[in-house]
């Protein structure tokens, strides 16, 4: 892989400044006081949230306790999506900090799944990676790697050290010499105006003729909605950590530098603002 650290560096220590604040319905011992966290990107929400959980349930009454979930603005937040893709997907456009509700009750089954241990987070997490590297290098990479180089990845993305993570992911991102890229790009497209969950599909990163494939390649192809308009007027922004890559960036460069953890580049397609 071409050695960009200073992109994978400020992919990875991307924050979010969020506010946390108890839903007004539930019932507490006393008021509860916001919490603010500046929260990594590139993690889970339940992987970071230890700390709002014992924050607001000092306040709360035991048995009113069940399993915390979290909401921004109505739209219950999935844990399994990166936080800086739910950021981008809900609330790019708002102003800072963040403001997520907490609650305790009431869980949404028909829009979340259950989390109840950071296990069930880890599961995800690896199967995403064997997902991505089945895509790159036909499962070659990860499967002869030892079950504590796994580890190392998980563990450096839980304990966010950079380069733990990076010292074993830098292997999923590398190629042949003789080819020009993976075998496929794992991507996945998430519209802001759909119910849709997401757009997947093959995609190469190097066209028949030898060129390289780009963004704009890939969303003609796979989204061509993102990027024209029936009157010409662009009405979607392209978003991915949070920024506006050029529709003539190669999608390889993008693969290998910014994709989340989980060796997936994690596209939103959202409504640009009209002010």
């Amino acid at each position: 892989m071409t050695d960009d650290k200073d992109v994978l560096r400020d992919v990875w220590f991307g924050r979010i400044p969020t506010c946390f604040t108890l839903y007004q319905d539930e019932i507490t011992e006393r008021e509860a006081e916001p919490y603010y966290l500046l929260l990594p990107r590139i993690s889970y929400l339940t992987l970071v949230t230890d700390k709002v959980k014992k924050h607001f349930q000092k306040v709360m009454r035991q048995e009113e306790v069940s399993e915390i979930w979290f909401e921004y603005e109505g739209t219950p937040l999935k844990w399994h999506y990166p936080i800086g893709l739910l950021f981008d997907l809900h609330a790019s456009n708002t102003a800072l900090p963040w403001s997520i509700t907490v609650h305790f009750k009431n869980f949404p089954e028909k829009d979340l799944l259950h989390c109840h241990s950071k296990d069930v987070i880890e599961a995800h997490f690896m199967a995403c990676i064997k997902e991505a590297d089945a895509l790159k290098h036909k499962s070659q990479v990860i499967n002869e790697m030892q079950k504590k180089d796994h580890k190392q990845l998980w563990m450096g993305l839980q304990n966010d050290k950079f380069e733990q993570f990076w010292a074993i992911n830098r292997k999923l991102m590398e190629y042949p010499p003789e080819d020009s890229g993976f075998r496929y790009i794992p991507f996945r497209i998430y519209q802001a105006t759909t119910e849709r969950p997401f757009i997947q599909k093959l995609f190469r990163p190097i066209a028949s003729g030898g060129q390289l494939h780009t963004l704009g390649d890939l969303l003609k192809d796979v989204c061509p909605s993102a990027i024209t308009s029936e009157d010409g007027e662009q009405k979607t922004q392209v978003m991915i950590h949070g920024i506006e890559p050029m529709l003539e960036t190669p999608i390889q460069w993008l693969s290998e530098h910014m994709s989340y953890p989980d060796n997936f580049l994690h596209i939103s397609i959202i409504p640009r603002p009209t002010d």
